[in-house]
Parts: structure tokens; C-alpha cells; sequence
């Protein structure tokens, strides 16, 4: 078992509202730089999605169940069949998104049971407290040629790490570069 995470991020290091949908003043970023640099596999998922588990906060969960259950194709039928775990302390019902259930218990102890790849999706805070508990296997990065300035950036607050760069590949404007932690 893996623990992957995958963001969009900025040059500098943001991660917050890369498609403008939580309005912050610098959201939007990645959006600006056109439809096929987020359209598809970007983070090149493939089969993780048929055999993984998807983790999700509540807003990522959310913004996601309204915009992909429309959707059809290779991808989006992946992303919309794969097993979805939501981590909330607010909602009840996770019913709008296929194969959507709520962790239940604590994260941490939740992930380390976990027997399928684990794939973190957004959720900034979720990647942070997983690897602040040195869970977080592999980092895919869609790194955008952009400086936001002002934004919640994943590694704030996380503890210190050397990475092993395992692979970096352009993807229209942005560039997708893997991590490994260990």
C-alpha cells in the first residue's frame, strides 16, 4: 500500500483554489493556462483508480461530486468508478457521488489499516497530516509556471523532508513531477 498525493501547485508553492471555485483573490491559477493543462489523467493515475481508494476532505469531496458524475470518457468514468473514502466531520450523507463512503475513526489509524494504494486528491489538509505522520509515499505535482503570492501551499506546516525526483514530463504549460519520500 501507497500513500500518493496529487496537486496542482503553483511556483511558489500554493494549492489552494487552483480552478477559482472557492474565490479566493489568487484562485484560478491553473484554469489560466487552458483546458489541456488540466483536462484528462493529468497526474497519470491509469489503473491506480480501478484498484486504489480516492481520499477526500469534505470541500474537495463536494466541489468534485458536482462536477464529475456528468462527466463520461476513460477518465471520468474511472474517477466516477473508483472507491472514494470522505473525510468530514460535518457531512452524513456522501450518496451524490458514486462509491462514496465516510472514514470513519481517526485518519491516520484509518489510512494505516487501509489495504488499497491510497490516492489524495486536493485536501491540503489531509496531505499535510498524513505527512506529518510519515504516510505520504509519492507526491505527483502539476507544477504551474505561475507565482501566486498568497495562498495555502502543502508543505506549510509539514516537517522537514528530502524528496527523490523519480520523474518530471510537460503537460501543456504546467509540468508533472513525481516525488518519492522513501
Amino acid at each position: 500500500m501507497s500513500v500518493i498525493v496529487v496537486e496542482f501547485v503553483t511556483l511558489d508553492g500554493v494549492a489552494e483554489d487552483p480552478d477559482g471555485s472557492a474565490g479566493t483573490a489568487t484562485g484560478g491559477w491553473a484554469f489560466r493556462h487552458g483546458p489541456e493543462a488540466v483536462a484528462g489523467d493529468k497526474f497519470r493515475l491509469g489503473a491506480l483508480l480501478d484498484t486504489g481508494v480516492l481520499l477526500l476532505g469534505r470541500t474537495t469531496w463536494e466541489l468534485f461530486a458536482k462536477l464529475w458524475p456528468g462527466r463520461s470518457g476513460e477518465f471520468p468514468d474511472r474517477l466516477n468508478n473508483a472507491a472514494k473514502l470522505v473525510a468530514s466531520r460535518t457531512l452524513d450523507d456522501v450518496s451524490a457521488w458514486q462509491n462514496s463512503s465516510l472514514l470513519q475513526g481517526d485518519l491516520v489509524a484509518a489510512v494505516k489499516r487501509e489495504e488499497r494504494d491510497v490516492i489524495v486528491i486536493g485536501s491540503i489538509g489531509i496531505a499535510r497530516e498524513l505527512a506529518g505522520h510519515d504516510l505520504v509515499d509519492e507526491y505527483r505535482l502539476l507544477v504551474f509556471p505561475t507565482v501566486a503570492g498568497a495562498g495555502r501551499r502543502l508543505f506549510d506546516g509539514t516537517p522537514p523532508a528530502d524528496l527523490r525526483l523519480v520523474s518530471t514530463t510537460r503537460s501543456g504549460a504546467a509540468v508533472l513531477s513525481t516525488y518519492r519520500t522513501h
